[in-house]
């Protein structure tokens, strides 16, 4: 069975499937979607970062017109849940950590959940929840890793502060590292920050007449929520339905299930009326997930030429409060970066510690962004000390097609990292940027930066990578495609749809996606994270597509009585495969007989699941030119160039919208965005938009970025990730060019004037 050859689909910049009902306002988020007799709950939370609540005293709130309950940390299930968005395992050890409760006596961050509100308006839950009197026994509060792994701190759970400690390789690369001819240390410290979506943490739950529980919910993973609601309520899981519409982004907030199963236990608790529960953007910042804090210690070893013999990076990794994904964001910032320069002994240990933060879980990059970082900025200074060009060192140590992951021993198929640093330095004007910035003097000195990165496009095999596709056809010959595969703004839709339109050879736009995952009707799939979704849905959507395919054409074959070997389909005709210009049929005849012919035929459709067992590492590099204005500590950013090798790109004008965003968020991580958390009571002082400096299009220069186009043997489609790697280089790339601008290595981001003015103090550029 030949597949279409006719016009492609695929690597064409089509009109986004949702351009149009985003634009207009006619698309239905979670809270467009009202339904009568709504309740709404709110949370009373802790005054302190860490104790034991010895009352609460909700009296007055009980005695406000329009509450209808108040429920306390004694009123709810002592069952404890994980909230990670993770596949479920089957072994037990491989599981993520429960160590939540619906409300928690033991409070473990400021902010944590003791009690909660259901009223009428949600302005009077609002006022009723300031209300509630609580009362605690307060702990001391530990906000550094290393001060929970003291001898003598204070439990925050009862396992202790150690999550879980792991190493790759650790010792064999130290020795390699000592016996090197040149080596280089360096400790660096990345910030806690908040994800900032559009729209906020909400959802809502209802009861069924037949005692199902529906709950509609922004989120990334509507049939991992149905699996931990039914795990903290003690439900069998298909007694619980959740609905994801369209929703306003999530960058990894919500792979965390957060708030779903507290709305389902309300409205099992109140006969089943539908009770809203939704955060507000000061809730988002301390209760729901920041990026982990890194504390790294790198060591990398090199002989004269600038060949790298071996590194390593001890990684320190702050939870906060709660596991949430726990250690593995550490882990996995280590398996992600051995692709990158593989022929060398690469050594990674980490740890990951609770402390009396707040939760940490997912965020874009997932821990990459954290341990590229260190090891970009290493690099750059084993390079200065080398006297080596930045890009050079990199050429001669970056990964080629053929070489060995030295971890997972998988073969590197698809490489286009040194086509990506050739292309970019041509396109940035490297040698002419590098000569002028080198040539200033003075106060206001410029630097050019480069930085590199690898990143995985699924999760195998630590977990495990299932997506699932349906494909029916409508009587017009169009065909609706539903997927658990979920659309939060990254435009997977699109491009699903681009896919089943190639290969069943098809114009576009017959092809209807049903964008709202459903968990009673919608196929399943694990949800958006791990910049999973085209690489791993695009298997099942090929065989159902090819498989629907063949049903069009045997049908065609009935009705035309030409062989089905002999037909194809392009552009929705049904044609002679020696002789395309001939049309038999068109596939909307066939859907029209195939429906109402009197004897044969029937609805044509198509399914399949499909476990993906390969996952192929992308790559890519950002060049930045800076200036550093020494006297006033700041960074403006000239130029900056992202490029990838994303394997084959699929859509153009998407993949060139995700790596604009992914490159304005890596900016702010790099030299604007912190939470401030003060190290004593463990209060975010900045909880808020206007506080929490979020760049603007005011703040981020003109956006620039460029494709080497791989083919990836293992893929579908020929593509790789693309979600989440334009995020990892921009602040190592941005922290390299500050420091050939000013010679000062600061290891520690963001870049804030605040920080610059300690550096260059301490180095004498200028009088403190």
């Amino acid at each position: 069975m030949s597949e279409a050859v006719g016009k492609r689909a695929l690597g064409t910049p089509y009109l986004r499937v949702d351009a149009l009902s985003k634009t207009s306002g006619r698309a239905r988020y979670t809270d467009d979607l009202p339904m009568p007799g709504m309740h709404y709950a709110k949370y009373v939370r802790s005054t302190i970062a860490h104790g034991m609540v010895t009352s609460v005293d909700a009296s007055q709130a009980l005695a406000m017109p329009g509450v209808v309950a108040v429920f306390t940390c004694n009123d709810v299930p002592q069952i404890p849940f994980a909230t990670a968005g993770h596949a479920w395992s089957l072994e037990p050890a491989k599981r993520d950590v429960a160590d939540r409760l619906l409300l928690n006596r033991h409070v473990r961050h400021h902010g944590d959940g003791v009690a909660i509100v259901v009223a009428r308006d949600e302005l009077t839950a609002e006022k009723a929840a300031a209300l509630v009197s609580v009362t605690y026994d307060e702990l001391p509060v530990i906000t550094s890793p290393e001060a929970a792994l003291a001898a003598d701190a204070p439990q925050i759970h009862s396992c202790g502060n150690l999550l879980k400690r792991t190493a790759i390789n650790a010792e064999s690369a130290r020795a390699t590292v000592s016996q090197s001819p040149f080596r280089f240390r360096g400790h660096f410290d990345t910030p806690v920050v908040q994800h900032c979506h559009m729209e906020g943490v909400t959802c809502y739950a209802w009861q069924e007449a037949d005692n199902k529980i529906s709950v509609v919910s922004s989120t990334q993973i509507p049939h991992i929520v149905r699996r931990v609601i039914g795990q903290a309520l003690d439900m069998p899981w298909s007694h619980i339905r959740v609905i994801k519409p369209y929703i306003g982004g999530g960058f990894g907030n919500k792979q965390d299930v957060l708030e779903e199963p507290m709305a389902a236990w309300l409205t099992l608790k109140l006969g089943g009326i539908p009770v809203k529960v939704e955060l507000s953007r000061e809730e988002c910042f301390f209760a729901s997930r920041t990026r982990h804090a890194f504390h790294i210690d790198a060591e990398m070893g090199l002989t004269a030429d600038g060949t790298l013999n071996g590194y390593h990076l001890d990684v320190l990794s702050n939870t906060g409060g709660y596991a949430s994904h726990g250690h593995s964001i550490a882990a996995a910032g280590g398996n992600k970066i051995p692709y990158l320069y593989p022929r060398c002994d690469y050594g990674y240990s980490a740890a990951t510690v609770y402390t009396n933060y707040p939760s940490a879980g997912a965020m874009r990059g997932y821990g990459a962004p954290q341990v590229t970082f260190a090891l970009e900025c290493l690099m750059d200074d084993a390079a200065a000390q080398l006297n080596i060009d930045p890009v050079d060192i990199r050429l001669r140590n970056a990964a080629r097609s053929g070489d060995c992951n030295p971890v997972n021993k998988k073969t590197i198929y698809s490489a286009g990292l040194i086509e990506c640093l050739k292309r970019g330095k041509e396109l940035f004007g490297w040698d002419e940027r590098k000569a002028e910035a080198l040539a200033t003097r003075g106060d206001i000195r410029r630097g050019v930066g480069v930085a590199c990165f690898s990143y995985s496009s699924n999760t195998y095999p630590v977990g495990v990578e299932i997506a699932s596709a349906r494909l029916l056809m409508n009587q017009d010959g169009n065909i609706n495609v539903q997927v658990g595969a979920t659309e939060i703004g990254q435009g997977s839709d699109t491009v699903f749809s681009q896919m089943v339109a190639e290969t069943l050879g098809v114009p576009v736009s017959t092809i209807q996606m049903i964008s709202t995952q459903d968990t009673d009707i919608t196929p399943f799939d694990l949800g958006a994270f791990a910049s999973r979704q085209s690489y791993v849905t695009a298997p099942a959507l090929k065989e159902a597509a090819l498989s629907l395919r063949q049903k069009i054409l045997d049908h065609a074959s009935l009705m035309t009585h030409q062989a089905a070997f002999n037909m194809t389909i392009l552009d929705g005709n049904v044609v002679l495969e020696a002789q395309p210009d001939v049309v038999v049929t068109t596939v909307a005849e066939v859907a029209m007989h195939s429906f109402y012919h009197q004897e044969i035929g029937g609805q044509l459709s198509a399914e399949s699941s499909h476990k993906t067992q390969t996952n192929p590492p992308a790559f890519g590099c950002t060049f930045v030119d800076v200036t550093v204005d020494i006297p006033m500590c700041q960074v403006t950013i000239n130029r900056i160039i992202n490029m990838h090798d994303s394997g084959r790109i699929l859509n153009p004008q998407l993949a060139e919208g995700q790596v604009h965003g992914g490159m304005g968020m890596g900016i702010g991580w790099a030299l604007f965005e912190e939470m401030l958390i003060n190290e004593k009571s463990g209060v975010v002082h900045n909880p808020n938009l206007l506080d929490y400096k979020m760049p603007t299009m005011v703040d981020l220069p003109d956006l620039e970025c460029g494709f080497v186009e791989t083919y990836e043997p293992q893929s579908a489609y020929g593509h790789k990730s693309l979600g989440e790697p334009p995020i990892i280089a921009p602040a190592a790339a941005i922290r390299n060019a500050v420091r050939m601008a000013t010679g000062i290595s600061v290891n520690t981001i963001p870049l804030t004037p605040k920080r610059l003015y300690r550096e260059f103090v301490n180095a004498g550029l200028i009088r403190g």
